[in-house]
């Protein structure tokens, strides 16, 4: 198995668990908690399809901007007096094993991203010498 499969299955189990988790969570304390959480949780189960299968680096992009933004919104919402709910939430732990999760993908996924370009550059560097 080569190294970009493997990074790309490392990345969707780190996105599928935090997806389950955050689908555990429900039903939230209110309405807009329950929505974030079931539509993210949703997301971040059908993106291990893009991830393993591959698809390609927009699916990539697309899947790295999604969990900066529910990683933000966790950190922002986290803050005392924030612009969101007016109050700091609390750190729990699962929200922490989300958030490892959370990084370890962004982690993963920029990671093959690099390595698919370097591979393209070193191909296309070594095809221009011919």
């Amino acid at each position: 198995m080569n190294k970009i499969l493997l990074i790309s299955i490392a990345a969707a189990v780190c996105t599928g668990i935090a997806g389950i988790l955050h689908l555990s969570m429900l039903p939230a304390f209110n309405t807009q908690m329950t929505t974030l959480f079931l539509v993210g949780g949703l997301a971040q189960v059908f993106w291990i399809i893009p991830t393993v299968k591959i698809w390609g680096k927009i699916w990539d992009y697309i899947g790295i901007v999604g969990t900066v933004a529910f990683t933000l919104i966790w950190i922002i919402t986290r803050i005392p007096g924030n612009p969101i709910t007016g109050r700091g939430g609390m750190i729990g732990e699962t929200a922490i094993a989300i958030e490892v999760f959370h990084i370890a993908f962004i982690i993963l996924l920029g990671s093959k991203i690099v390595m698919k370009s370097s591979k393209k550059t070193v191909r296309n560097d070594s095809e221009g010498k011919s």
